[in-house]
């Protein structure tokens, strides 16, 4: 999920957590967690709120041919083992591990971007009290394909979008959020660009509403919104909000 960094150990203990520091600063951070209880329990809870962001992803399994080419490339089978093909494409280990890679590296900019708009708040701002604090979903088509993230403030009342794919919505068209909540009518929340970063400032009638079985949708609508207060055009995607 996404929670801004108060200061200069609590960013390290952030990027610690994505796995994103070379060896030497990772050595440091060890070794000063090892002696300082108080920076060990920022880490242990920056584990806890990162934790989120794989619950949405789907394992994918690699065809077999890939597997077969992994032991054969590791010397546990033999060319004598297995039967000759012509290799292509997606048999090579190369194109499984770049793309590897490049869902990895998609994960963390877009934590970044949203960690980026979070810590726009006010200087004088109070610390965070609340035990939920933030609460995030993830957005996604009826095929889990993710297209935004939404984290919300819940200390500030504000709401940051953040687009996870760049969505094809035609130029006569405007994506509108809603939040439905159990048992409730969807509630408007919003036009906003569907390719861009998006900041939202909630009443407390929304926020009042804003709980673990709540959904956010994105619907389909004329360019001002829907005219009804009710979505007119297709939902496009959902998610379930998680609080943190």
């Amino acid at each position: 999920m996404n929670t801004p960094a108060q200061n200069d150990d609590e960013l390290r203990c952030v990027e610690y957590a994505l796995g994103v520091l070379d060896a030497q600063e990772r050595a440091t951070l060890e070794r000063n967690v090892a002696r300082d209880p108080a920076l060990q329990r920022t880490l242990d809870e920056w584990y806890r709120r990162l934790a989120p962001l794989a619950e949405d992803l789907r394992a994918i399994a690699p065809p077999e041919r890939v597997w077969t080419r992994i032991q054969r490339d590791l010397g546990f089978l033999t060319a004598s083992s297995t039967t000759p093909q012509r290799q292509g494409l997606w048999d090579s280990l190369n194109l499984w591990r770049w793309l590897g890679i490049g869902a990895s590296v998609a994960a963390l900019v877009l934590l970044a971007v949203n960690l980026a708009q979070i810590r726009q708040t006010p200087k004088d701002a109070p610390a965070v009290t609340a035990a939920n604090a933030y609460m995030v979903a993830t957005i996604a088509r009826k095929d889990s394909v993710a297209h935004w993230t939404a984290t919300i403030d819940v200390r500030n009342a504000r709401m940051v979008v953040v687009p996870a794919v760049m969505a094809s919505i035609d130029k006569d068209k405007a994506t509108e959020l809603w939040l439905i909540a159990p048992n409730q009518k969807p509630v408007p929340l919003g036009v906003f660009p569907a390719t861009e970063s998006a900041t939202m400032q909630l009443p407390p009638e929304i926020m009042a509403q804003l709980n673990t079985q709540a959904v956010l949708a994105v619907s389909i609508e004329p360019p001002g919104g829907s005219p009804t207060g009710q979505p007119t055009g297709p939902v496009v995607a959902t998610g379930a909000m998680h609080s943190t």
